[in-house]
């Protein structure tokens, strides 16, 4: 049994889960809990509804994309767990002597931006970077993001050297 766990569409359908439960679980934070997401946090949802899509994608494909899907969404997981790191540094540091906030938005919080003006909803950022916002179980959200990032980036290299071992 165990062992069929093991093979990709057991293990695409559990990502597209997880990618899935984790949006859903930041939405539910940020309008029950009064949350002020930052663009990192926004970033990072964008990056988890992208890691969702791409795993519900490999789950229609099969083997067909399986290898392709799995190096796009190691990418992304590498991509977000950066991101998360960063922002889990800048919650490290002293009150008052960084922030995300600067005279001129980078391009991510200019992208952000951009997708708050199609669904503010979604991509709406109000929070700063910095602020650590909910902490659960003695970790920020943004230290759970980068351990869930970590875990996709684990499963995307294990579903493409099953999908390099299965040609």
């Amino acid at each position: 049994m165990m062992i069929n766990l093991l093979r990709p569409r057991p293990l695409w359908a559990l990502f597209a889960l997880i990618s899935t439960v984790i949006v859903l679980l930041s939405l539910a934070l940020t309008h029950w809990a009064g949350l002020d997401p930052c663009h990192l946090c926004i970033f990072q949802r964008l990056l988890f509804m992208l890691l969702a899509a791409l795993a519900f994608m490999a789950l229609l494909l099969g083997a067909m994309g399986g290898r392709v899907i799995a190096w796009l969404t190691g990418g992304l997981a590498v991509l977000g767990a950066g991101v998360a790191a960063y922002q889990v540094w800048l919650q490290q540091q002293p009150a008052g002597t960084v922030s995300c906030a600067g005279a001129e938005l980078t391009l991510l919080e200019r992208f952000v931006e951009w997708l708050s003006l199609y669904a503010p909803s979604l991509f709406m950022a109000t929070g700063l970077c910095e602020d650590d916002g909910a902490v659960i179980l003695g970790l920020s959200l943004a230290a759970w993001a980068l351990l869930a990032f970590l875990g996709a980036l684990l499963l995307s290299v294990w579903l493409a050297r099953y999908a390099y071992r299965a040609r």
